[in-house]
């Protein structure tokens, strides 16, 4: 089951306490995921859901809270829409009702953003609008980078609203306007999950952070695997270096080298892309790391000294910018 819907199936079980809760919930409900149309000169109230269960929570708390007795239709998906959609509409008092849930004020005009006794209610209200503007139009992807629990809102007041009722509970989100979309984003993990403990999907979060969990876990390893493939890369590329101003200095030196800072140069040509501590285990008698690397020093120093007393190229002409690449 993807996230959203698992989501969504559980805050729609969820028990709310009190009548405000309630109502705090179903005028988010209303207003993120409905609208007011007037057919035949009345006021008529439809909500369109994606989801059965919440479509039956919303029509039994209006029945239950309002005395409404309101119809579920089921819309059928088609090319735009996939999936069925579920319309609850109430059509007799339908502006009672609107005026109960703060969809119109004092004076009979639409409310753009959330009604003032949501705004201005308990922290509980609060939560209780976020779950149902979640339950109407939230979505919730997989942890990770990209991780979001975001709301489509009905407008930019809608949309502020629900940033300051998030703000209340201590939970930072951000309003913005993709497409000419209004959405309110929460991005951070911790205040995702906050945000869906105090909803109520204890189960869903369960998931989510051991998701959350295993991709930081992938990333922790990835990020070492390339730490550890680039220093492997550099040290090959420095043996490789190495090698080709060993080989110049045995060619400047000839028969000057001395014997055993010889056999240190032909230990590393001989095997060019080893580590110096696999050298130093390859020499015969084994040597450390710090002593071949010592030996293969002193051989570049007196080659390089030589070189400037002769006037001709030293051992660093050898490196050429191909074995500096990665």
């Amino acid at each position: 089951m993807a996230l959203t819907e698992s989501v969504k199936e559980e805050l729609s079980r969820h028990q709310v306490k009190t009548t405000s809760e309630r109502k705090a919930e179903v005028s988010a409900m209303l207003r993120f995921a409905g609208g007011l149309h007037i057919i035949s000169g009345r006021i008529v109230i439809e909500a369109e859901l994606d989801h059965a269960a919440t479509a039956r929570r919303l029509k039994t708390t209006v029945t239950e809270v309002y005395g409404q007795n309101p119809e579920v239709i089921v819309v059928s998906g088609n090319g735009l829409k996939r999936g069925s959609r579920y319309v609850v509409r109430v059509v007799r008092d339908g502006e009672a009702l609107a005026r109960q849930t703060g969809l119109l004020d004092a004076r009979g005009r639409p409310v753009r953003g959330l009604p003032s006794v949501v705004v201005n209610g308990s922290m509980a209200d609060a939560v209780s609008a976020w779950r149902g503007a979640f339950l109407a139009h939230g979505s919730l992807t997989e942890p990770g980078r990209s991780s979001a629990l975001e709301v489509t809102c009905p407008g930019p007041e809608a949309a502020l609203a629900l940033v300051g009722s998030a703000r209340r509970l201590g939970i930072p989100a951000k309003a913005r306007e993709v497409r000419s979309v209004d959405r309110v984003v929460i991005r951070d993990g911790d205040s995702i999950a906050k945000l869906l403990t105090l909803m109520g999907a204890h189960q869903t979060l369960l998931v989510w952070e051991e998701r959350r969990m295993r991709k930081e876990v992938r990333a922790t390893a990835n990020r070492l695997a390339n730490f550890d493939d680039a220093n492997l890369r550099r040290s090959a590329q420095a043996a490789v270096a190495a090698g080709a101003r060993v080989h110049r200095a045995l060619e400047i030196l000839a028969e000057d080298a001395p014997e055993h800072l010889k056999y240190a140069g032909e230990l590393r040509l001989a095997h060019k892309q080893a580590s110096l501590d696999e050298l130093g285990r390859l020499a015969d008698p084994p040597m450390t790391k710090d002593a071949i690397a010592g030996r293969i020093r002193r051989l570049l120093a007196m080659a390089d000294k030589k070189a400037s007393e002769l006037k001709i190229p030293g051992t660093e002409s050898s490196v050429t910018p191909d074995m500096l690449e990665g």
